[in-house]
């Protein structure tokens, strides 16, 4: 008995022991760093170990032990210091201390660790659960309520520059506008508040998101600050903007681009008809509305609506009204190539986006300022935690910008 709960406690001793394979890892790690950094130091110095040139821009300056946090655990290094040559305005040379733009002075953590401290906050974490999460990783590296709150604040920095720098040389061709509701607290009540999205089709056919904002409404004056802010920033006319059908969109998109085409998202439009339907019509209420929608020719489609119109005037009003409501501008995709119909006929990419935002927050009742959900859904994309797939059929995209040239010379 006592020989088995001695081999039991061998076990659970050596479950604790330092793991060989991380120790060498580790080791690695530091001689690469340590390496790196010695490369980057000759590199300004532009002078090897006791090589004389007269070229040389400084000289080296001992050694400072420094201890990093990596993936692997604590990393203690032997970081290189050196004295640079530096001349003033008289001309006079005076020295400067070599900072390493590899690992900042006052860096403790490698970047892969912030990573992953954003990547779980923006999963909707706070600070305990961040720490907790992290304990594996950082094995004895300090991380600090302080620490967590610097990087959030790298984030809003990030954001703020996203939201502000030039778009003049974005060469784009469609533009996806829709806004999309969640809960925060804002004036001391929770509700719920839209975020306004706008993302860009490039002529590479990727997608770029363009701006973020919260507002109180999606009414045209709100809308018209948010196109008006890209225009300002130099963002280049689109050929067709895919909107869902809220007035205030409409209306904005027509003052700020006056005459640009418009394709009205079919899946905003499905969901409304649906709305002014019983039930028990809805079935065929989607099969009527798909004949149009997803027909194989302009002509096809036309052909349908007008027998959705003639069939639901009689026998849903409401239904037919509110087809009819959206005109032409729900088949403006049949202008462009068949293989960018998908793509072209909802606002569906901010769709996800709006899916992916609730379930990294699902967690959360409610975020705490507005604030908090642009900078959430701004790191998903810095992070590249969310990224959008190029667009059907992209190939053609440089033909459309040809042909959009040669109309504006004509």
């Amino acid at each position: 008995m006592a020989k088995v709960i001695m081999n039991k406690e061998l076990k659970q001793a050596k479950l604790f022991e330092p793991d060989p394979l991380q120790k060498l890892i580790r080791d690695e790690i530091r001689r690469v760093i340590e390496k790196t950094l010695g490369a980057e130091l000759e590199e300004a110095l532009q002078a090897s170990s006791y090589e004389r040139t007269e070229g040389r821009l400084g000289y080296r300056n001992g050694i400072k032990s420094r201890e990093l946090g990596t993936s692997c655990g604590k990393v203690e290094i032997d970081a290189p210091r050196g004295l640079l040559f530096k001349k003033d305005g008289s001309g006079s040379t005076q020295t400067q201390e070599f900072q390493s733009q590899i690992i900042r002075r006052y860096e403790r953590r490698a970047k892969q660790v912030d990573d992953a401290i954003l990547g779980i906050y923006l999963s909707g974490c706070n600070t305990r659960r961040i720490k907790n999460a992290l304990k594996p990783m950082l094995k004895g590296v300090p991380l600090s309520k302080s620490s967590i709150s610097r990087l959030i604040a790298s984030l809003r920095q990030g954001f703020e520059e996203w939201m502000s720098k030039s778009l003049a040389d974005k060469k784009i061709v469609y533009v996806y506008a829709d806004g999309f509701h969640v809960k925060v607290r804002s004036a001391g009540r929770v509700c719920k508040m839209p975020v306004l999205a706008v993302v860009a089709v490039l002529e590479t056919g990727e997608k770029e998101l363009l701006s973020l904002v919260m507002r109180g409404s999606e009414s045209a004056d709100a809308w018209k600050g948010v196109l008006q802010d890209l225009v300002d920033r130099d963002l280049r006319r689109p050929a067709l903007v895919i909107a869902d059908g809220g007035d205030g969109l409409l209306s904005a998109i027509a003052t700020v681009w006056l005459g640009v085409k418009i394709q009205r998202c079919t899946f905003h439009k499905q969901r409304n008809l649906l709305e002014h339907a019983p039930k028990h019509a809805h079935e065929e209420v989607l099969e009527d509305y798909h004949r149009i929608v997803y027909a194989k020719t302009l002509e096809a489609a036309r052909s349908a609506r007008e027998y959705f119109l003639r069939k639901w005037t009689k026998r849903c009003a409401g239904v037919a009204k509110s087809l009819q409501e959206a005109g032409d501008d729900l088949l403006t995709f049949f202008q462009y190539p068949e293989a960018q119909w998908k793509s072209l006929r909802t606002t569906n990419v901010i769709e996800r986006m709006n899916e992916e935002f609730r379930r990294r927050v699902k967690t959360q009742s409610s975020l705490p300022s507005e604030d908090a959900v642009q900078f959430v859904l701004f790191g998903l994309f810095a992070s590249g935690q969310l990224s959008m797939r190029k667009i059907d059929g992209w190939e053609e995209l440089r033909e459309i910008t040809a042909r959009r040239k040669m109309e504006a010379a004509t």
